[in-house]
Parts: C-alpha cells; sequence; structure tokens
C-alpha cells in the first residue's frame, strides 16, 4: 500500500475531523508538488506530524540500495515493499531529457529465455500506487539534483504492464491528470499480451506502445518468447493494427539483437515484413549480458552486426534506431533487472529510509 493508492475522498475519509479543505492541501502536496508529509508546511504543525505517523500516508517502500552509473546521469534503486518484496527503478538523465523505467510487477512470470527479471519468477502485482511512487520518487530526485523535470515514463522495468491492466492503468491516467505528464511521454511496453493491447485500443489518452518482437516468425518466438505460443505473431500484429487505427500513435517494436539468432539478413527481411505495414519503428537493443542469456550460449551482437542490421531494415523501408544502452554496469540496462541487490555504488535515499 502507498500513499499514491489514496484519492481526494480517500484522503478526506482519513482526516474526517479536519476542515474539508485540509484533504486538498494534502492532495495537492503530494500529487502536485510531491511532498513528504513533514513537508506540508501549509499544514498545522500537529496534523503534519499525525500524516507523518499514519500507516495508510507512509512511502510503499525502503530503499535498499542506489547504484549510480553513466557518471552519474544513471541511478538504479532497489526499492523493498512492506511485505518484503523488491522491485527496481532506473532514473536516466540524457542531455535533452530525463525518463524513468518504472517496474510494474514483483518479477515476472512470462519467462523470455535472455530476461533476468523472468529467471527470478514473479512475485505479485504491484498496485497503482506503488508504481506511481516510482515515478514521484524519480521525479524528487530530478528536482533536488536540479535537473530538468522529469519527463518520461516508460513501463519498461520489472514485470508485464499488461498483466497488471488494471493497476497500470490506473497509474497512468493519475501520471496524466494529477502528475502532469503528458500521455504523449507515457509509454506501456509489453512482450505480446494481446488482450491489454485491445484494451489499450478502446482508452482515449493516446500513450505510446512498444512491444518487445524479438523474432518475427513463430518459431524462433515460441523460443525467446515463451507466449508467443498463447498469443502468436498474427494475433499480436493485429492487435497492433487496432491500436494504431484507433490512437493514431506509431507503434514501436523492441528487438534485443542476439548473436547469430535475429540479426541476419533474413530477420531483417521478416522483420520488415511486420513493421512495414503498421508504419512501425524498430529500436535495436544489443543484448545485455544476464546469467541466464548467457548459460543459454545467448550473446548481444557486435556493434557492426546491430549496425548492418539497421542498413537492412532500411533498404526495406524500415526506420531503426540504436538504443543507447545505460545503466550496464549496474545491472540497469534493459532485460538486466532482478532486484537481487547486489550494489556497485551505493547511496540512501533519505525518504524513503522508513517507512
Amino acid at each position: 500500500m502507498s500513499r499514491y493508492d489514496l484519492g481526494r475522498d480517500d484522503l478526506a475519509a482519513l482526516l474526517e475531523d479536519q476542515p474539508s479543505y485540509r484533504a486538498s492541501q494534502v492532495f495537492d502536496g503530494f500529487y502536485r508538488r510531491l511532498a513528504e508529509p513533514g513537508e506540508l508546511t501549509d499544514l498545522p504543525r500537529a496534523l503534519r506530524d499525525r500524516l507523518e505517523h499514519m500507516p495508510e500516508v507512509a512511502s510503499a517502500f525502503r530503499c535498499a540500495a542506489e547504484n549510480v552509473a553513466d557518471r552519474g546521469a544513471t541511478l538504479k534503486w532497489l526499492l523493498e515493499t512492506s511485505d518484503a518484496k523488491r522491485i527496481e527503478t532506473v532514473l536516466m538523465r540524457y542531455r535533452d531529457r530525463t525518463t524513468v523505467c518504472v517496474s510494474s510487477q514483483a518479477g515476472c512470470a512470462m519467462g523470455c529465455t535472455f530476461c533476468a527479471t523472468g529467471d527470478a519468477g514473479f512475485g505479485r502485482q504491484l498496485s497503482s500506487g506503488e508504481i506511481l511512487e516510482q515515478v514521484v520518487i524519480a521525479a524528487r530526485r530530478c528536482r533536488s539534483e536540479g535537473w530538468d523535470p522529469l519527463g518520461n515514463v516508460v513501463l519498461m522495468g520489472m514485470g508485464e504492464p499488461l498483466a497488471n491492466f488494471e493497476a497500470v492503468w490506473t497509474a497512468v491516467e493519475v501520471m496524466n491528470r494529477d502528475l502532469g505528464l503528458a500521455a504523449r511521454h507515457l509509454t506501456i511496453s509489453t512482450v505480446g499480451v494481446v488482450p491489454g493491447i485491445r484494451r489499450l485500443a478502446g482508452k482515449k489518452l493516446q500513450v505510446n506502445l512498444a512491444v518487445s518482437l524479438h523474432a518475427a516468425n513463430d518459431l524462433l518466438r515460441d523460443q525467446l518468447v515463451p507466449l508467443n505460443r498463447r498469443y502468436p505473431l498474427r494475433m499480436v500484429m493485429e492487435a497492433c493494427e487496432e491500436y494504431r487505427a484507433s490512437s493514431g500513435r506509431r507503434i514501436s517494436f523492441e528487438w534485443a539483437c542476439i548473436e547469430d539468432v535475429n540479426d541476419r539478413p533474413s530477420d531483417a527481411r521478416e522483420l520488415a515484413a511486420l513493421a512495414r505495414p503498421l508504419a512501425a519503428h524498430v529500436n535495436l537493443i544489443p543484448l545485455n549480458p544476464t546469467p541466464g542469456g548467457l548459460s543459454r550460449g545467448l550473446r548481444g551482437s557486435g556493434r557492426p552486426r546491430v549496425l548492418s542490421l539497421q542498413a537492412w531494415l532500411k533498404e526495406y523501408g524500415v526506420n531503426a534506431t540504436i538504443r543507447q544502452n545505460r545503466g550496464r554496469s549496474i545491472d540497469a540496462a534493459c532485460g538486466q533487472l532482478a532486484a537481487s541487490g547486489a550494489p556497485v555504488s551505493v547511496r540512501r535515499v533519505p525518504a524513503l529510509d522508513s517507512r
């Protein structure tokens, strides 16, 4: 449970002995000012003290570790919940933007063969407030560091967002309405949960959709992404077309480049055949090393092969970019999140040290 699971009415019920406007002050303090209870200086001291000791408005997390990479531009937090589940959240600062990668589940049940989170197994769903609180932690850090305000949220951390649809969508709506993040700066990633993609197509907020594809034929994708056996590529592509037609938003295909597995000319040709009809953008991501992936003989494509794959896709009329790997040295890059708690460089986050 997180304070960000509480709306105005919930806060009003908790503060029913207070003047009615107090609930709005607390709500605005949490959601607009990103304040801790003790920082709500427009409240009487006695009420601030009371809020600081109310379990209902406590933080959902204890920060077990903070790892730093890329000369301070990438931060990874290992966060522990009150029931001892662990998740990871990654904040990345670029020259022109800041992006936080948040988790939607503790662990993951999808079992993709090259993903450390999948190897760790599934713990539980996160609540909408637990998802939101990761965003608030990142936004507060941007402010305290004097960086530009947090601009982008990607649900690409631990877990499959569309397998936790209700909590994820509630969090997305609150990010947009109460945290002031534009829908076009919110991205939901999925390995191809077809019913979830179709539900997204019916929503009004035009968020971005990223599909972790990694293979463009069912034989190979069955091996890399086991969910493909339930929702094969034909079904995934139909759902993507439905989403594109409904939202008008461009779809991205995520492609972890694996040496001699999906980085050959034939793979480029098959990928282009899927991407071109949807006008989809392709993100090429050199596979990041994980214990499970290495044990299965999976290694990332070298830079020359990734560049070749990009060039082949261009020849087929598909726009592809190569994602800059961030946080690899602290196991914070794509596919590496496992909540292992092995710190490289550790600093505490004071606001999270106690619930």
